[in-house]
């Protein structure tokens, strides 16, 4: 399994579960990246950061081919589970150094256009030119493809492949569904959970705050997440301190109890490949505004489980935030549909892990 995923050793206990259940089926090593501990598990070969910081980044990749090709040597695999249409281009370049018949997969859970285009600094779009190449060759060159989302299988036939297989990614939701969904909190309240980048489209969110808020003096926007448009949320903040909110991160157990003192969550992205945090809403039983772009709408069904409004429009996101927001009947119709929505997205390790291995199995058939 080959990507830019960011793991610290010892694993959480959900990854643990996932990994121990991966394990059970097949025999699994990980190329990654590290965001702490980087030994103590031998199925992991974790990558340490560059310093700058700007450089890890582009150094990950142009290594990532003869990394790949080490690991196909040393490890033998029969296939390689690479997370993304790039990184499968270049898992594939590994292949052909490495000389050796591993099979690729691509594992695409988005746009591929997306990153350099709505991610991290501006100077990213400079390489979407030759990042949309690799794109096109990993999908095309792949041996197989796995999608989670019908969005995502679109993305995929768009470039001329047929996805091999189609299911969603394991999510650890045991915190989320310890206990029965709480009562909508007495005052009104918008969350908005993840990172402060383009692709979540905050700056969107805040200008549709700045019209919402005076029509619902009593609500308030809790912001959660911190990236690269912090000075967006800081301005909001400053200009209505008594209507807005931030916390730069939260525990799992936190983001929990941050849902059930919500009315609703907000998710206003640009670009979305399927949207975990919408599934912990749902598991909370809270409705959700979001727009209805990516794999949003695979999830959410316009005025049963959420408002959908058009990706970028600040205006409609404002009137569809003042309608769940004032209208107590409204959120509490749309959280109870939501949690009995979210039974379908609802897999244990043991099912994702199997999964995994009929892919693997159909790739090498």
């Amino acid at each position: 399994m080959v990507g830019r995923m960011r793991y610290s050793l010892p694993l959480s206990p959900s990854l643990e579960q996932k990994f121990d259940a991966l394990s059970k089926e097949l025999e699994v090593r990980v190329l990654a990246t590290a965001s702490g501990g980087r030994y103590g598990d031998s199925r992991f070969r974790l990558v340490g950061q560059i310093r700058p910081r700007v450089l890890d980044g582009p150094i990950f990749y142009a290594l990532l081919p003869f990394r790949v090709a080490r690991e196909i040597r040393d490890f033998g695999p029969d296939a390689v589970l690479a997370q993304g249409a790039q990184e499968a281009a270049l898992a594939g370049l590994g292949r052909r150094l490495a000389r050796l018949p591993t099979r690729v997969i691509a594992d695409i859970h988005g746009d591929p256009a997306a990153p350099t285009r709505l991610y991290g600094s501006p100077l990213r779009k400079a390489l979407a030119p030759l990042a949309d190449w690799l794109a096109r060759r990993g999908l095309r060159g792949a041996d197989g493809v796995r999608t989670i989302s019908g969005y995502t299988s679109g993305v995929v036939r768009e470039a001329g492949v047929e996805p091999t297989a189609t299911f969603a990614a394991f999510m650890d939701l045991e915190q989320f569904l310890e206990t029965e969904p709480r009562p909508l909190p007495e005052r009104p309240v918008a969350l908005f959970v993840g990172v402060l980048e383009r692709y979540k489209a905050v700056d969107v969110l805040a200008e549709a705050w700045r019209r919402a808020a005076p029509q619902v003096p009593d609500a308030t926007l809790h912001v959660v997440g911190r990236g690269a448009l912090r000075d967006v949320v800081a301005r909001l903040v400053a200009e209505l301190p008594g209507q807005t909110r931030w916390t730069e991160a939260l525990p799992t157990a936190e983001v929990a109890r941050a849902l059930d003192e919500a009315t609703v969550l907000v998710l206003p992205s640009r670009s979305e490949g399927l949207g975990r945090v919408v599934v912990e809403a749902f598991c909370r039983g809270r409705g959700v505004v979001a727009s209805r772009v990516g794999g949003i709408p695979d999830i959410v069904e316009d005025e049963v489980t959420g408002l959908l409004v058009p990706p970028g429009d600040a205006t409609a996101l404002a009137d569809a935030l003042v309608r769940a927001l004032s209208e107590r009947e409204l959120a509490d119709r749309l959280g109870s549909s939501a949690r009995v929505a979210v039974e379908p997205w609802l897999a244990t390790p043991e099912q994702y892990a199997g999964q995994i291995r009929d892919l693997v199995e159909g790739v090498l058939t």
